[in-house]
This record gives C-alpha cells, structure tokens and sequence, in this order.
C-alpha cells in the first residue's frame, strides 16, 4: 500500500529505516521483560517476539505522536493557522484545534488603557482602543460633551491628550467670557 504523498520506493525506504530503529528497541525491551540477552530475542516464542515489537511500535507510535505535536507547535509559533495544519494532516480546520490545541496561540485582547486628563475645569478620558490606537471622550466645564473627531483613534496617548486638551481650554469657564 502506497502512503499519500511518497513514492513506492520511499515507502520502501522509509519502512527500511523504521524497522531498522526498531529492532533494537524490540530486543531491549524483550530483554528487560524475560531476562534474555538482547542477542537471543528471535530464537524466543514466536508470539513473545511479536508483542515485543508491538510493544516496540507502542513507544514509537507515542514518541511520533510527541514529535508531530512538537511540529504543529512550530509551525503555529511561526504563523500557521488551524486551518493550515489540518490541510496538512488531511483533517478539517476543527480537527486541527482538536488534536494540537495549543498549536496555535489565539491573541490576547490587549487590556484597555485609560487615563484621565483635568484641565481648565473640565475632564477628559483617554482610552486605548484593542487596535492600539487612542481616543477621548470629555466634558468641559461649561458642561459641554466632546469626543473624538467621527471616531478616529490617534497614534499615541500624547495626542489623544492634546485633542482633548484643545477641547478643554475651548469649554473654559473664562472662555465663555472670551467670546
């Protein structure tokens, strides 16, 4: 039977080089379960040597178990999306979280930030938006609501402040009398 993805001479290759790392781990542990030297395992019970290397392929198939979780790890520390992988390993996208799920690390919604800013007799909050940007909402001393401009976020704290700050000296108590 030819494996998905490989050529019938890999497959012999690979079926090769998995049993050659597994017949010494098959002895060793047909020698720790009867007493044997490892160099006596085949002239044991034939169905003794056969549950020795089940038992062999058990640890393996746990050791590449291990190894691919390993892999889906990286490829989901580099960028790789649940969907990504399960095209890979020939499962669905739910499948994928199913198998590894810590493969992939879900964002953290950033913490809001506020801050509160009193000038000229009024206040202003300043807030970070989950996108990083700032903005503020503010009510002067005269009473008067503000925010910011048709909700656009401003780059920095510093300038969220000083649009509010704008607003603030314009709500003014000495700016009513200013005009």
């Amino acid at each position: 039977m030819m494996t998905s993805g490989i050529t019938r001479e890999e497959q012999v290759e690979l079926d090769k080089a998995l049993y050659d790392a597994l017949n010494p781990l098959a002895s060793a542990i047909r020698a720790r379960t009867t007493g044997l030297s490892v160099d006596r395992m085949w002239d044991a019970d034939p169905v003794e040597v056969a549950l020795s290397v089940l038992a062999a392929w058990k640890v393996v198939d746990a050791e590449v178990k291990r190894l691919t979780a390993n892999a889906a790890a990286t490829a989901g520390s580099y960028g790789a999306s649940y969907e990504q992988l399960g095209a890979v390993w020939g499962i669905t996208r739910q499948g994928a979280r199913k198998k590894w799920p810590d493969a992939v690390s879900r964002p953290v919604p950033a913490a809001v930030r506020t801050s509160t800013l009193e000038l000229f007799g009024g206040t202003a909050e300043l807030v970070q938006r989950p996108s990083g940007g700032w903005s503020w909402t503010g009510r002067g001393a005269d009473g008067a609501s503000g925010a910011a401009d048709d909700g656009t976020a401003c780059a920095t704290a510093e300038e969220a402040a000083a649009h509010a700050g704008v607003f603030l000296k314009e709500h003014a108590p000495d700016a009513v009398d200013r005009q």
